[in-house]
């Protein structure tokens, strides 16, 4: 399994797998599920998730492409 982290001052926020869906979230907080990854980072970018508290994820500078976050690979 990969997923995806990036660190913004906010804390850790994240798009990974979990039953056939992507889910996206920050630190502990899940914040939804999307059909695939890419669908996942469009709306975390552009603010139509659930929203953590006291946090609006359009003005945490989350990068827009995946080569700019870390991709984390679990051994199978």
């Amino acid at each position: 399994m990969s997923y995806w982290t990036v660190k913004t001052a906010a804390g850790t926020w994240w798009i990974r797998p979990l039953d056939g869906r992507w889910r996206v979230g920050l630190n502990d907080e899940d914040l939804g599920s999307y059909h695939k990854p890419e669908a996942a980072l469009d709306e975390l970018v552009r603010g139509h998730t659930f929203r953590p508290r006291n946090v609006d994820p359009r003005k945490e500078g989350i990068p827009h492409s995946f080569s700019e976050w870390t991709l984390v690979r679990l051994p199978n």
